[in-house]
């Protein structure tokens, strides 16, 4: 407890009340002299006085001692940084004491036990073998504590990566499968927490007992499933700007690039046809007809020549994901049937009234025609 917190607290509440030193000591059944040196910081309450002290002012002892066992995000970055600066400045012995003494003091504040777990995570492998061991252990003790008394999701999926990380370093390997692979764990795979997902450490885990290949099919799965969260994160921005060019133009740009990159009409051409019937839109909003028929030419090549049978595939890069994508729901059939999706995309894109002006035209007419032939 810190002695001038109190003294300050306890003066501040004496005088805001208009109460004496005289009439404080009476009613906790000290001297006004006692009363005179807690306000001064010469001596501290006996802690059997406190809840006496924090109910004659209506506050809690938490308060009069100004102790709360929550920091806020901004004292938990805070400390963090001074803690890290502290690792790289002072002796271990020293930072790992005064880490703990935080431990003790914050043990309900989950969010900061965590930011705790990764400072020893970080600085474990810098450490001699006893801090190391040391580090490590207490970091999946934290985790522990943190998934049998936190309810809050997030920090769940990062005290189970977190821990699985610590038994990754230690070489216990097997720890790692039992917390990532299990039916019932709680961590997903796009919780990332300092750029480190559960599957990156399970494929890091498998690399380690010499299975590159198991190494290499998870770590594809990662960047597959990865991909495919920017690539419709992108169109869901676009979709958002399509009336504000200046913002969704270089939305649409980024994702055609990431597009021809990954060669999406392959790996997902559903999505692929949709992006050029966004592109369509937004650039027949400011009058560039031109590029949205460029864009319609596009999106009408797709559907015909590669959009049903609808499937998920993999490619020359994506080498080991089938397996993977044919036990996986995201990678299905469409949720309707291919006459649904098929006058979804007439309707919805071509014949939608933003291009009502594009009617006359030859070139509009002819992609409406092929599309209708195709269906």
């Amino acid at each position: 407890m810190n002695e001038m917190n109190l003294a300050a607290i306890l003066t501040a509440k004496r005088r805001e009340q208009g109460i004496t030193q005289d009439e404080l000591a009476a009613h906790i059944g000290v001297s006004k002299s006692s009363v005179s040196k807690w306000e001064k910081g010469q001596s501290f309450p006996d802690i059997t006085h406190l809840p006496l002290i924090a109910a004659y002012f209506d506050i809690t002892v938490d308060q009069l001692i100004n102790y709360s066992p929550q920091l806020s995000n901004g004292a938990i970055v805070k400390t963090y940084t001074e803690l890290a600066g502290d690792f790289s400045e002072k002796s271990f012995v020293d930072v790992i004491a005064k880490c703990e003494t935080l431990v003790r003091k914050y043990y309900s504040c989950h969010p900061f036990l965590l930011s705790i777990v990764k400072l020893y995570i970080y600085h474990a492998p810098m450490a001699n073998a006893e801090h190391k061991s040391q580090m490590l252990n207490s970091a999946i003790t934290l985790c522990k504590h943190t998934l049998k008394n936190c309810s809050d999701v997030n920090l769940l999926q990062k005290a189970i990566l977190h821990q699985a990380m610590c038994y990754m370093i230690m070489g216990e390997l097997e720890k790692v499968f039992e917390l990532l692979c299990s039916e019932n764990q709680v961590a997903h795979t796009f919780d990332i927490p300092y750029g480190t997902s559960n599957r990156a450490i399970i494929s890091q885990t498998y690399q380690m007992q010499g299975n590159t290949e198991k190494a290499n099919e998870i770590m594809q799965i990662e960047l597959f499933q990865s991909l495919m969260i920017l690539f419709n994160g992108l169109m869901s921005y676009l979709r958002l700007n399509l009336n504000n060019y200046e913002i969704a133009l270089p939305i649409f740009e980024r994702a055609e690039c990431i597009a021809n990159t990954y060669d999406m009409r392959r790996l997902d051409s559903n999505n692929a046809a949709v992006l050029y019937g966004l592109g369509a839109h937004m650039y027949q909003y400011v009058g560039k007809s031109e590029k949205a028929i460029e864009s319609l030419e596009k999106f009408v090549d797709i559907c015909i020549h590669g959009l049903f049978p609808y499937k998920m595939r993999g490619d020359s890069f994506f080498s080991r994901i089938d397996h993977w994508l044919a036990d996986s729901i995201d990678a299905q059939p469409l949720p309707y049937n291919e006459a649904v999706v098929k006058e979804k995309f007439l309707n919805d894109i071509l014949l939608a009234p933003v291009f009502n002006s594009l009617h006359e035209r030859p070139e509009f007419s002819n992609l409406v025609q092929k599309l209708k032939n195709y269906m």
